[in-house]
């Protein structure tokens, strides 16, 4: 078991389900045998703002009670944001940057030494659920590329969260960026 607390910021604009993946991130975990801790940070911000969730995961009890400042893995919803939000801040060598993106890694200029990757899950969505509802899908790629969190516990969290075709279309969109990104898109 490892001591290390996994700590994920999510970005997206307000009304894009920031706030449910974090959520989302953290049942998954616990099912998986994690302690987890996920909380949003924003204000009285409108529909399309910025916006940020928090998810921490470890395999003992989390004492820890802040937001999160050097985040282990950081996934963004809208690439857009690279432009307005410093989604790198906090960010090492060893971090790991999630972008819903057509675009090549090598097109963000993010100013910092981790690593970056693109997944187009709106495409993935718009094919799979019809809607470009990217956070469910998004978590899927997250397990695909980092290992840490199960995908069966993803797709179990989001079929609970989310009941009947709802759901069903959803984890099939999860099944499907974890696919992906385990093929190192």
């Amino acid at each position: 078991m490892t001591e290390k607390t996994i700590e994920i910021r999510i970005h997206g604009r307000g009304g894009q389900g920031s706030v449910t993946a974090a959520e989302l991130l953290a049942v998954a975990a616990f099912e998986d045998g994690w302690y987890c801790q996920a909380f949003p940070m924003f204000g009285v911000e409108r529909r399309g703002a910025p916006v940020f969730a928090f998810t921490r995961m470890r395999k003992h009890p989390i004492k820890l009670r802040s937001q999160i400042y050097e985040p282990d893995y950081v996934i963004v919803q809208d690439a857009t944001l690279t432009d307005v939000v410093d989604v790198a801040a906090g960010t090492n060598a060893g971090s790991l940057i999630i972008i819903n993106s057509e675009k090549e890694p090598g097109q963000f200029n993010l100013g910092a030494e981790c690593r970056v990757v693109t997944v187009d899950a709106t495409k993935i969505a718009m094919d799979i659920i019809g809607r470009p509802i990217v956070n469910t899908t998004l978590l899927g790629a997250f397990a695909g590329l980092t290992g840490e969190i199960d995908l069966g516990c993803i797709k179990n969290a989001v079929k609970a969260r989310f009941s009947g075709k709802i759901g069903e279309v959803n984890a099939e969109a999860v099944q499907k960026a974890f696919e992906m990104a385990g093929c190192g898109s």
